[in-house]
């Protein structure tokens, strides 16, 4: 089907001719007498000039029809193809990552090397959202505040990009688990399809800092139906060296799994625990399993710009008009 995108602009036709008709002329009256040594070449221009109207009549017209075009392809012709229905589906996974101080003790270990929480938690997050390829992904950064860090989008490239750059504290040194949760229920309250909803929250430790509370956190995201996966990181155990030798501890003392086992089970989502980085990487993979709910057809009609045509008819024939008064001249 050919229709204008913008055809309000066919109206601006009648412009030269209303320009031409009630513009006030160039008062050209002589005031004064002048002698003109070269009268003579003036009257045989002007007798040309008069000769050659038929010639004028046909440039003025050329230059109708370049001012026709150049409005034709102002209004936008475009051709829109028959109507596409395009099924989409996805969920909504919005990512609360902690970023305090407790996520740079290297309890992990990589090629042999000990490496800190929050690096490990990047590459198998990072891989995680290249992966969830139709799905809209958000990041949510937290530590003593909760900061939305990329809001839901398609563009899963900026949203790992971020998390790449994220480093400890860059939120605070503490923990606020119950603003995370409260700022991902404001982000996600007005989608329609509560059930495509999913919070990952991935934290080392218990809530320490913050306006709300774990608690008042889910009752906010039970109103709306959101979907908590929890994710507890950090080693049981580890070697470390003291003035009396070697002794184990625990990094991961800290580490409120009641509470992580609550928002889960409150929200219809589960618990995970992940003590090493292949652990960490089976809970997303599980996580990754998660069947994406389809959305609804959405139609498209595919729109051929049509434009160039009349564009370049008109520039052709302005161009010709401007040579041609050039040469007059």
């Amino acid at each position: 089907m050919f229709n204008f995108d913008i055809p309000w602009m066919l109206a601006l036709l009648p412009l030269p001719w209303l320009v031409y008709r009630f513009a006030k002329p160039v008062n050209n009256t002589p005031q004064s007498g002048i002698y003109v040594p070269f009268a003579d070449d003036l009257r045989l221009a002007v007798h040309s000039h008069d000769t050659a109207k038929p010639t004028h009549k046909i440039w003025m017209i050329v230059a109708t029809i370049a001012w026709i075009l150049l409005l034709l392809a102002a209004a936008r012709p475009q051709w829109l193809g028959d109507p596409v229905d395009v099924s989409r589906s996805g969920r909504d996974v919005m990512l609360a990552v902690d970023l305090s101080g407790s996520m740079q003790i290297q309890d992990f270990t990589q090629q042999g090397r000990p490496v800190d929480r929050l690096t490990v938690t990047k590459q198998v997050a990072g891989d995680f959202i290249k992966r969830r390829v139709g799905d809209r992904i958000g990041l949510i950064l937290f530590g003593s505040q909760a900061y939305l860090q990329a809001p839901m989008t398609f563009d899963r490239t900026t949203v790992h990009q971020l998390l790449q750059e994220s480093v400890i504290g860059l939120a605070g040194k503490k923990t606020a688990i119950g603003d995370a949760i409260g700022l991902a229920v404001k982000r996600l309250k007005d989608q329609k399809d509560v059930a495509k909803l999913v919070l990952i929250l991935l934290t080392d430790g218990v809530n320490t800092a913050g306006q709300l509370t774990p608690e008042e956190g889910v009752a906010l995201a039970k109103e709306i139906g959101l979907k908590i996966h929890t994710i507890g990181i950090g080693a049981s155990s580890i070697e470390v060296q003291s003035f009396f030798g070697t002794r184990t501890v625990n990094p991961s003392a800290d580490l409120d799994e009641a509470m992580l086992k609550s928002i889960a089970k409150e929200t219809g989502g589960q618990y995970f625990r992940a003590h090493n980085v292949d652990e960490l990487k089976k809970v997303y993979a599980v996580i990754d399993q998660l069947e994406p709910v389809k959305g609804k057809a959405q139609s498209y009609r595919p729109i051929q710009s049509l434009f160039i045509y009349p564009l370049g008819l008109a520039m052709l024939l302005a161009g010709l008009c401007v040579v041609r008064r050039q040469r007059w001249t």
